[in-house]
């Protein structure tokens, strides 16, 4: 008889390319400023040769997914990253001085920035554009190999990101990995030398287990609950408009979307008011309007659903906002602006990461009351501000801990190509981006240079009256 051969599981294969990468990388573990901004000039030409397709599958995979949104937030902020890496990474790259000890002189020391191998990078559906090119960009620029596994929930974005590397890279520079659950399990079991992972908590330990089974250092972009507070001193019309975009944006399926709002309690209807007039401005329809974008699966659409049905059920007051009147059918898959007044704490609306177009509506009556809520719960990914008082705003920022802050504004903190973008506690860890991106996906190795001629025999045995002297003249001056 003859035997029958197995296929080689999912793991098996992407361990056989993982190998071939680092065998590359080995051949060549440190490229040139040049080869690093070939790379990262064929990933931008590659992307821009196929902008419209992009738009048009990732509208596809949500169902409907806005043109101008997909525009803006995914195809201008790639563009921008990429473009950004490329004016940059030879400043990055150079080696960096440091200062010695006294009593190290006159030895020079320094940081070489050097790729750490084959980067992972496991990206998210709901911007699965930024989100997987701007780390791949980050570890490319760094130097290293990367394999990208994206969200399944988008398989046709999913497919022109495969093509896209298959066309303008080698097999053993960038390469996409297609597939589910069982590759992205698979995926995130591998021995990379660092694995980014940006989605969900629950998900992130998961992923953190597997690669602390390799030693793989992490970089995980996660999410939470991101607060605005209005301050006393804000203006109510200007911050509900910030909100309201912040919170309809890609219908609050954002990762740092405004998931709950903090005002006083003698404001806060007059806020509410603002806050429905501007979505019905930004909004005058819903159904049939093609930038009001879908929620990505049934499975979350109904998930949205029971968060309002469990509010109105257990007595918050449940404001609608649907100018038109409309009906929404499941098929459709859209929910209408809904903001729910004093939820209790209790309530899932308030217990989640919302990832939906429902805005919860909270008051407090002192500032420091809005500050003590938010230190209450785990440190959020974002952070949102709105106050003309200066003093207001350095308080806030003071006493409170997120993985960052916008003033006055929502989300561009995460667009500000200079910033890190990163989580804290909870919220994440790690940060990439410009700069910090290239630095998280490389080894700073330290390097100390010994000149001929130095004070290293005063160091040296055998002790001598005179070598105690000198150490303790060295010890008073460091």
């Amino acid at each position: 008889m003859f035997e029958t051969q197995e296929a080689p599981t999912p793991k098996e294969d992407l361990l056989k390319h993982l190998r071939l990468m680092r065998e590359a990388h080995l051949e060549n573990p440190m490229p040139d400023l040049e080869k690093r901004k070939d790379r990262l000039r064929r990933l931008l030409e590659g992307f821009q040769e196929r902008e419209e397709a992009f738009t048009q599958s990732i509208s596809e995979d949500f169902g409907l997914r806005s043109t101008f949104e997909t525009a803006n937030y995914d195809i201008t902020t790639t563009i921008g990253d990429l473009k950004h890496q490329i004016r940059n990474v030879a400043r990055w790259m150079r080696p960096r001085k440091r200062s010695v000890p006294l009593y190290l002189l006159p030895g020079r020391a320094r940081l070489l920035p050097q790729p750490l191998g084959v980067v992972g990078v496991i990206s998210p559906w709901n911007f699965p554009l930024i989100l997987s090119i701007a780390p791949v960009a980050g570890a490319l620029a760094a130097g290293n190999r990367v394999m990208l596994k994206p969200s399944e929930y988008t398989p046709k974005t999913s497919k022109l990101l495969a093509q896209l590397a298959t066309e303008c890279f080698e097999t053993d520079e960038f390469t996409v990995v297609e597939g589910g659950v069982e590759v992205g399990k698979a995926f995130s079991e591998l021995p990379f030398d660092h694995l980014l992972f940006t989605g969900s908590k629950q998900t992130a330990k998961e992923v953190a287990k597997a690669a602390a089974e390799n030693l793989t250092p992490t970089t995980l972009e996660l999410g939470g609950k991101s607060p605005a507070i209005v301050c006393p001193g804000a203006d109510l019309k200007r911050s509900a408009n910030r909100i309201a975009f912040g919170k309809l944006a890609n219908a609050g399926q954002v990762c740092i979307s405004p998931d709950y709002v903090l005002v006083e309690r003698s404001r806060i209807h007059q806020f509410v008011e603002h806050l429905q007039s501007q979505a019905s401005k930004a909004y005058p329809n819903l159904g049939e309007n093609p930038h009001y974008t879908s929620i990505i699966s049934n499975q979350h659409f109904s998930r949205l659903n029971q968060m309002i049905e469990e509010a109105r059920e257990k007595g918050a007051e449940v404001i609608t906002i649907n100018p038109a009147g409309e009906d929404f059918p499941m098929e459709n898959r859209k929910i209408p602006p809904t903001l729910i007044l004093l939820p209790d704490p209790s309530l899932k609306v308030m217990q989640e990461e919302i990832f939906g177009p429902i805005l919860p509506v909270l008051s407090y009556e002192k500032l420091e009351d809005a500050i003590d809520f938010v230190k209450q719960r785990e440190h959020p990914l974002g952070l949102y501000i709105f106050t003309e008082s200066s003093q207001e705003r350095e308080k806030v920022l003071r006493e409170t801990v997120s993985g960052g802050v916008s003033v006055n504004e929502v989300l561009y903190q995460f667009v500000c190509e200079t910033l890190p973008f990163g989580g804290v506690g909870a919220s994440g860890m790690g940060a990439y981006h410009g700069q910090a991106g290239f630095d998280t996906f490389s080894h700073l190795k330290p390097i100390f240079i010994q000149p001929r001629l130095n004070f290293d025999f005063f160091l040296m045995p055998p002790v001598t009256p005179l070598k105690r002297l000198i150490a303790r003249i060295f010890r008073k001056l460091v």
